[in-house]
């Protein structure tokens, strides 16, 4: 495993120290022999998507954790007051297709030159989806059916296939990847999700099904309630073994994990009131949190600072007076756990996939029970810090008197009620799992937040709903820059991608 582990470090570093221009590719053939093995090549790429401190940063921190009101920051974040940033937008996308893009269809390629079409296969479509759904849903419409296409077929300027037509080939990909998964394949312990585990990755690709499927309810309900049906009868997790994250380790032993990175060098973010004010009575406040200024964990000793306050005081867009931020050391913010840069970083859980079961019952879509499922979710979602961080265990006693006091599920409630009582659980559940966070509030349109008002907004106050294309395209990929433009709308913050229509 050490061995592995320096093979993908080293070939890291050499792939992060220059970007091609635009798409061109590699000058390396694909299907030569002198390529490095396919097992070394999945350890890169499922570290690669994990993410370095640059994009985790930038798109997952900066952006997306301050957009969703997960964190606050009062200094220069340009997220919590919807400031424009190209480097910052960017992140992702440049990662994307600098690296991940190409790793993956470099691993399809040598897979099917060797005649490989079971399990590794199947593993390398369900990451190349994960992926792209990332870039998709931070961006919208995006190369994807010619991206990575280079060397194999000589493309250099892709299309950019709508969002639409993406996400109903993700869904098709993840389908027919899961079926071509048998047996546990040769991976072992270069599989640094699941340790090549054909069970744990059936499971895995068919909880992302659902997951894309729910993603699609505003934008087409008949489509969504038909994949979501499937996925579930296919099998998704039903555990907290099952969740989906990457290991890491201290930078000598394998790459650090990308959020570690940045709280290692970044102490400024607190945690907003969005989030502090749905966690009365919840357990897992003194697991997740403390205050910045001496790092107590005491319940009554955490509270959140309110998003958009700066270090000087400001009149906002609405003509309100608001305070400086003042000493920021009495906020709360992560617990050290969460701050390890040797803990795993988080795809998705098994809370996550019952919580979107919870929904699919309350849509009528299943015929199991919502509140089973909300309990479930809350459960594995109080379970599941112990295993991925190392927090002090919540007891089972703890879990239920949260179940029938502040956390009690509004059974008899309208369906708008529960509906909002279990995407406020997906909400907590997604801390740290900010991409997911961000794109599950923008579709579902909870947690129910509040903009901030700020004059020096890029946006004028709004939210920002999608990240802006790298300024790069307009001219190095012109034709195809201009088309998506045309079909999805301005290449700006506030237009939404299909999905959030």
């Amino acid at each position: 495993m050490k061995k592995i582990l320096i093979t993908f470090l080293a070939l890291g570093v050499l792939a992060s120290c220059e970007f091609d221009k635009g798409f061109e590719e590699m000058n390396v053939n694909p299907n030569s022999a002198s390529q490095v093995g396919v097992a070394t090549k999945i350890t890169k790429l499922q570290t690669d998507i994990s993410g370095s401190r640059y994009e985790n940063w930038r798109n997952s921190l900066i952006y997306s954790s301050t957009i969703v009101q997960h964190h606050a920051e009062n200094n220069w974040w340009a997220g919590d007051t919807y400031n424009r940033n190209d480097d910052w937008s960017f992140a992702q996308w440049n990662q994307a297709y600098g690296g991940m893009v190409k790793g993956v269809q470099d691993i399809i390629a040598q897979l099917e030159s060797d005649g490989d079409t079971g399990t590794h296969m199947g593993i390398a479509r369900i990451l190349r989806v994960f992926i792209f759904h990332r870039v998709t849903d931070l961006y919208g419409d995006c190369p994807y059916s010619e991206a990575g296409q280079g060397y194999i077929s000589g493309i250099l300027t892709p299309k950019y296939d709508s969002q639409q037509d993406i996400y109903m080939d993700m869904l098709k990909e993840l389908e027919e990847a899961v079926a071509q998964i048998s047996g546990d394949g040769a991976l072992g312990a270069a599989d640094v999700m699941f340790g090549g585990s054909a069970a744990h990755w059936k499971a895995f690709g068919n909880s992302m099904m659902l997951r894309l499927a729910m993603r699609l309810t505003q934008a087409d309900a008949a489509t969504a309630q038909a994949w979501a049906v499937k996925a579930i009868g296919a099998g998704t997790m039903t555990s907290n073994d099952h969740i989906a994250s990457v290991k890491h380790g201290d930078g000598s032993s394998g790459r650090k994990n990308g959020h570690g990175e940045v709280f290692d060098v970044d102490q400024g973010s607190r945690i907003s009131t969005s989030f502090m004010s749905r966690m009365n009575g919840d357990p897992r406040k003194t697991r997740l949190f403390m205050r910045a200024g001496d790092k107590n964990q005491d319940a009554a000793n955490l509270i959140g600072m309110k998003n958009g306050l700066k270090n000087d005081p400001y009149t906002d867009l609405d003509g309100n007076d608001i305070p400086a931020a003042g000493d920021t050391t009495v906020y709360a913010m992560a617990a050290t756990e969460l701050q390890s840069i040797t803990a795993p970083m988080v795809f998705q859980t098994y809370a996550e996939v019952e919580f979107l079961k919870a929904e699919a019952a309350i849509r009528g879509w299943i015929s199991t029970s919502d509140k089973d499922h909300y309990e479930a979710g809350v459960t594995a979602a109080m379970k599941m810090l112990e295993g991925i961080y190392g927090t002090t265990p919540i007891a089972d006693a703890d879990i239920a008197a949260f179940l029938a006091g502040d956390g009690a599920y509004k059974a008899g409630g309208s369906v708008a009620e529960r509906w909002e009582q279990v995407m406020d659980q997906y909400f907590i559940a997604t801390y740290l799992n900010e991409y997911e966070a961000y794109a599950n509030w923008r579709r579902s349109g909870f947690p129910n937040i509040t903009a901030t008002r700020h004059p020096g907004s890029y946006t004028n106050g709004q939210f920002m709903v999608r990240m802006i294309y790298p300024t790069a395209e307009s001219g190095s990929n012109a034709a195809n820059y201009a088309a998506a433009v045309a079909n999805q709308g301005a290449d700006s913050y506030t237009t939404p991608v299909w999905w959030d229509k």
